[in-house]
């Protein structure tokens, strides 16, 4: 069953949330992180893409997301990381508006 848009873009905005409201001092260190996992969804996903396939991959398997956050700062909540940088991610997809799957522009 495919993973749910709306329980991943709710999971995806408190990922920001706890990144944007960690403590300050840890901050550049998890915002580090969050680039490590958005360079490597970009690498993954390439140029174009939309939030369904976002989803889809988030619903398979995010332990290789979790390995780069780990990879760049041991010991935290990884998963802040990796949601964090899907959302930051799902803002470039072609069907994304303002936090909302724009449906017209639905190439699927």
């Amino acid at each position: 069953m495919p993973y749910g848009l709306e329980n991943a873009m709710f999971q995806w905005e408190e990922g920001e949330r706890r990144v944007a409201e960690s403590d300050a001092g840890r901050r550049p260190r998890l915002e580090h992180a969050v680039r490590a996992v958005l360079d490597e969804l970009r690498r993954r996903l390439g140029g174009e893409f939309g939030v369904d396939e976002l989803t889809e991959l988030y619903g398979r398997d995010t332990e290789w997301a979790s390995d780069v956050a780990r990879a760049e700062v041991p010991g935290t909540e990884a998963s802040w990381i990796v949601d964090a940088a899907f959302w930051r991610y799902a803002r470039e997809a072609y069907d994304f508006a303002g936090g909302r799957l724009h449906r017209s522009l639905d190439r699927g």
